[in-house]
Formats: structure tokens, C-alpha cells, sequence
């Protein structure tokens, strides 16, 4: 009984994510022995845990929207892009005297129609997920340069600081994160979306034969993570009262991939985790948190994930399970 329970603690995929944020912390506790304190300042709350999750949920954000994609079989790198464009049009249009939550409106209404613009390239016209996120992935920098005319835009409006600055005693940009990955979860653990979802992920085919509408569930995975990295983009961009269009949520897309991957979901697509997604998001921000405390150089931070991604990754491919079985790969 003892040995059975061992293995299914083994076999848990969340175990080893868990177990390397808990050794994460713990190194941060060895390098900063105040790592752990809290305290509260006019009604805030901060510390070194704060600032990990407020500095992670634009990253858990837009790991959620890639977890649905990734579930589908497909990927998204143009969360990047979208963030940024997100940002300009917001600060544009405040810069130029417009209301802060117009200006947040506009954004992720044309977000929306970027996500309806990926769904249309892959479910539509058949296009491989990493070619047609790529075009708006390349694209979507540029759009952003014109927005903001290659300048960076900044901007001073109480409301569209407290997106990514505010706190109700912890930082809004939590909150909303947190909200969120709990609507994600009730909506696909609670209703037959999370089945579909992975049925299409399994076959998409079969799917569609057996009466699943699976091109209607990718255009909506789709136009999701586009809603999801445009709020990202907003945080961003609240967070410092302005728009980079060149350096805002660059390299996040490897960031949220990375996050899915750590936490289990599989890039085969059919099967997915919402609370390893979490966990993902936490150990890459206390990671990169890890690397600024021991003092580490941050070019070694984006070197150390693109290991961790192919690691995973060689873990996860099939001819792992050939060899094993002794078949020819």
C-alpha cells in the first residue's frame, strides 16, 4: 500500500514542478534571509513573494490563453506582439487626451480581432499554428512601431496605473490574474468545454465526424489567448506609465510556453493543466528573480530557459516510449 502510494506521488506530474519552486525559494532564502518577510504599507502588501507574483501575472496570464492553444495542438507566438500593441494603442490614445478606459477598450477589441485572425490562418485556411502566429508575430512589432511612431510613449493617468501598479492590499494585477486562471478553470473543469477542447486536441478529425465543431473551438482558444496577452500588454504598460513598442512582452511568448510545458501539459495537445500552468508561471518568475538576487548576469537567464524548453521537450517526444518498448524509431 506504502509502495503504491510512493509511486503515484511519483507519477504526479505536478511533484517536480512543485519541488523546484520550493528549492527556488529556498535558494532565495540562503542568498536573502529576509526573503520570505511581508509587510503592510497603507493598506498594501509587499515583499520579495509579492513582487514574484505581481512581476508573474502578465506571464500566468498569457500562459493561460497558451494553455488552451497548446491543448488544440496548436502554439501562439504572437502573444509577444500582441502585448506590445496592446500598450501603444492604449498610451496613444491617452497621450493624445483620450479616456484611459476607451483607451483600454479599443485595445483589446483590436486584440479580439487579432486573435479572429490567427483562428481564421489555422482553422480556416489549414495553416500550421507556428507559421501563422509567426506572420503577426513578425508583423505585430511593426504595427506597434507605427502606433507609437518608433518613440516611446509615456503617459500620467491614475486610472491606467492602478492596471498594473494598483493595490486592494495586493497588487490589482494579481487579482486579475488570479480571477482569471479560477473563470478558465470553471468554465473548461465545469462544462463540456475542457472535453471538447481536448478532444479536439486529440483528433481534431474525429472530433469534427463525431460532431464537435473543432474549427469553432480553435478561432475561440485563438481569439482568447489574444484577450489574454492584450490585458498582459495593459500591465506592462500600466505598470511603467508607458509604451515600448520595441522591448514590451518581448520574449514573454517563450516565457508562457515554457510555464505550460513545466507544468505538464502536453505539446502533443489533448491534455492539459490549469495548476501546472500555475506553477509553471511561478517557478520562471522566481527563476528569473533567483538570477538578480545571486547576481548572475540576465543574459544567462535566457540562455538557462531555451535549455530547460528542449529538455522538456526531448522528454516529451515519442520515440522516447519506441526505444523503451524496444521498437525502432
Amino acid at each position: 500500500m506504502r509502495g503504491r502510494s510512493g509511486r503515484n506521488l511519483k507519477d504526479n506530474k505536478l511533484l517536480w514542478p512543485l519541488l523546484a519552486l520550493v528549492a527556488l525559494l529556498l535558494l532565495n532564502v540562503v542568498v536573502t534571509p529576509s526573503f520570505f518577510s511581508l509587510r503592510i504599507q497603507d493598506g498594501a502588501l509587499f515583499g520579495s513573494l509579492v513582487d514574484i507574483l505581481r512581476n508573474g501575472a502578465p506571464t500566468l496570464l498569457i500562459a493561460l490563453g497558451m494553455t488552451l492553444v497548446i491543448a488544440t495542438r496548436g502554439i501562439d507566438l504572437s502573444v509577444g506582439a500582441v502585448a506590445a500593441i496592446a500598450g501603444a494603442v492604449t498610451c496613444t490614445h491617452i497621450a493624445t487626451g483620450g479616456n484611459a478606459w476607451v483607451g483600454m477598450g479599443i485595445a483589446l477589441a483590436l486584440c479580439a480581432v487579432l486573435g479572429l485572425w490567427n483562428g481564421f490562418l489555422v482553422s480556416v485556411l489549414g495553416i500550421q499554428p507556428i507559421i501563422a502566429t509567426l506572420v503577426l508575430m513578425t508583423a505585430g512589432r511593426g504595427v506597434a512601431m507605427l502606433i507609437t511612431e518608433g518613440q516611446i510613449i509615456t503617459v500620467d493617468s491614475p486610472t491606467y496605473r492602478q492596471v498594473g501598479a494598483g493595490f486592494l492590499v495586493l497588487p490589482i494585477a494579481i487579482l486579475i490574474s488570479l480571477a482569471a486562471l479560477g473563470l478558465v478553470a470553471l468554465a473548461t473543469r465545469r462544462t463540456a468545454l475542457g472535453l471538447l477542447i481536448e478532444s479536439v486536441g486529440v483528433n481534431p478529425e474525429a472530433s469534427r465526424l463525431a460532431g464537435v465543431r473543432s474549427r469553432t473551438i480553435i478561432w475561440t482558444v485563438y481569439v482568447f489567448a489574444a484577450l489574454c496577452a492584450g490585458i498582459a500588454g495593459l500591465m506592462i504598460s500600466s505598470n511603467v506609465s508607458a509604451a515600448d513598442a520595441n522591448n514590451a512582452g518581448l520574449w514573454i511568448e517563450m516565457d508562457a510556453i515554457l510555464a505550460v510545458v513545466i507544468g505538464g501539459t502536453s505539446l502533443a495537445g489533448g491534455r492539459y493543466s490549469l495548476t501546472g500552468t500555475l506553477l509553471g508561471a511561478l517557478i520562471i518568475q522566481t527563476l528569473t528573480t533567483t538570477v538578480y538576487t545571486a547576481g548572475i548576469a540576465p543574459e544567462i537567464t535566457l540562455v538557462f530557459k531555451a535549455v530547460v524548453v528542449m529538455a522538456v521537450c526531448l522528454v516529451q517526444a515519442p520515440v522516447k516510449f519506441r526505444v523503451r518498448r524496444g521498437v525502432p524509431a
